[in-house]
């Protein structure tokens, strides 16, 4: 009888398993914000930057574009791609990054300021998943770079003020 009424018992305490208790990695989560690098001389042409570095300025430890680098690897921070996917504090209303081209090179590098200030939407997922936070992209004139003699950084564009995804470009960003 115990034999049975600890099986009973057992069934029952699985019964309230959904498919909803596990998030699938598929999910969206909060997401980053996708910047897209044009030449500033033809505005239609996508191209790479060189030796990206971007580093939030409240945090000591710059942006990981290449995970699968050894944590000692110094190049894990840098990236020579047409677009990067950088994170946004969701605690606050901005964000600032130290975006630095040539980084590493003393001679050629050059370091602007940009602050991306936004408010947020918190979305519910899922049981499992919880909440995402999306942004949106406000006072679009504050979005600018801090002004120096030597901004690498000409010019910045919103195209997709409303940050739901990856999927999109959000910036354009033209030197």
């Amino acid at each position: 009888m115990k034999k049975i009424l600890l099986i009973v018992l057992i069934a029952f305490s699985f019964s309230g398993c959904e498919k909803d208790d596990i998030c699938d990695e598929a999910t969206s989560t909060t997401p980053k914000i996708t910047i897209e690098f044009f030449s500033i001389s033809a505005p239609l042409t996508s191209i790479s930057v060189v030796n990206l570095r971007a580093k939030v300025t409240t945090i000591a430890e710059s942006v990981v574009f290449d995970a699968s680098l050894p944590s000692t690897n110094p190049l894990r921070f840098l990236s020579n791609a047409k677009k990067v996917s950088l994170p946004l504090n969701t605690f606050t209303d901005n964000t600032i990054y130290e975006l630095t081209l040539n980084s590493g090179n003393i001679a050629t590098q050059n370091t602007d300021v940009v602050t991306f200030n936004y408010s947020k939407n918190t979305v519910f997922v899922s049981r499992a998943c919880g909440y995402k936070i999306t942004f949106d992209l406000t006072n679009t004139n504050s979005n600018l770079l801090t002004t120096d003699t030597n901004n690498w950084i000409k010019d910045i564009t919103i195209t997709k003020p409303n940050i739901e995804n990856e999927n999109e470009t959000h910036i354009k960003i033209y030197f």
